[in-house]
């Protein structure tokens, strides 16, 4: 049966809803994230690499290591960020951070790996993706595609779920990546889910981007249709719809059952709508659309978002365990 809602269950009650509304008044005096040229997102990633350092003692703090490796997939080099439980792992998540493809690396995510790790058993595998900056966006998706068949073939792996987390610009090469194993239908039927936190998976603009307001919070609303042809400036959109680069126009058969999370006030909130309604005619689809939510917000410190993240994690191990999500029933989604 496949399910499908677009009312949240979220917030719990006024309290937590006038929560959102005072951190959005403190986002709006914030600089939204613009993507103009390839100078500030560097700037960006040599302050984030100086934030990071000691992460390997926080991870400590939590009886967990990670450990960094280059794999190689059909000749392809790609960095990973591995993190183990301390245990036996009873499956594996594939992590793509976001970023809009041109910030990020796997260690940003630790905090939200390390809480999956240790509520889950699973093991964590973060894809250190080149970045957009330096390398074409096909080149990038590459990069995460050749994670992904390394991990589905390697021995550590074999036999354990594997479930694809992304974010953002990851929610999008996350979803591009289950397109490239498509070529692969052993390694894809492997894949036991896909986490997708408001991911970009039609580089056009879907119509909530294309009339984005001055207004909207956290992106650059107006500017992103610019900034995705900045990443494709060769081609023309015609030729950005097509799968994988776009998603969204892809062929969803045979594809894992999903769960997406899009904010009401977030410019992208149509790639999340769109994709998951196109998704639903081959899986089951759990959709949320959060009430006065603007783009990144599980990263900010509201009873929504923790809420949002536990009931992640409840996912995940409900599709690592084998077990149908009965708790999503109970939301109020309507079958098709």
């Amino acid at each position: 049966m496949n399910t499908f809602t677009r009312k949240a269950p979220w917030p719990e009650d006024e309290r937590e809803l006038a929560q959102v509304h005072a951190f959005n008044r403190r986002l709006a005096w914030l600089p939204r994230f613009k993507i103009r040229n390839r100078v500030l997102p560097r700037m960006i990633q040599t302050l984030l690499r100086a934030s990071q350092v000691g992460g390997a003692r926080k991870l400590l703090k939590h009886g967990l290591t990670a450990e960094s490796r280059v794999i190689d997939s059909g000749g392809v080099p790609v960095a990973v960020r591995i993190i183990r439980p301390k245990g036996r792992a009873k499956g594996v998540v594939l992590d793509y951070h976001g970023g809009g493809w041109v910030i990020g690396n796997a260690q940003m995510n630790d905090n939200f790996n390390v809480a999956i790790v240790n509520t889950c058993d699973v093991t964590v595998v973060s894809v250190d993706y080149r970045l957009a900056v330096s390398t074409p966006i096909e080149g990038v998706i590459q990069d995460c595609l050749a994670a992904a068949r390394w991990l589905l073939t390697d021995d550590e792996f074999a036999d354990l779920p594997v479930i694809v987390v992304g974010e953002s610009a990851g929610g999008h090469l996350a979803a591009a990546t289950l397109l490239g194993l498509k070529q692969s239908p052993d390694l894809l039927q492997r894949v036991s889910g896909a986490l997708l936190y408001y991911g970009v998976y039609d580089l056009t603009g879907t119509p909530s981007v294309r009339t984005a307001p001055p207004q909207t919070l956290v992106l650059d609303g107006p500017g992103i249709v610019e900034a995705l042809r900045m990443l494709t400036p060769d081609l023309s959109d015609e030729e950005r719809r097509q799968p994988p680069l776009s998603p969204l126009y892809g062929d969803f058969s045979d594809f894992p059952p999903a769960l997406m999370f899009a904010g009401e006030l977030d410019p992208l909130r149509d790639d999340t709508l769109d994709i998951a309604e196109r998704w639903m005619q081959s899986a089951p689809v759990e959709m949320h659309l959060l009430p006065s939510s603007p783009h990144g917000f599980i990263h900010f410190p509201t009873a929504i978002a923790d809420s949002v993240l536990t009931y992640s994690r409840e996912w995940i191990c409900a599709r690592v365990s084998g077990q149908m999500n009965a708790s999503a029933l109970e939301l109020g989604n309507t079958p098709s």
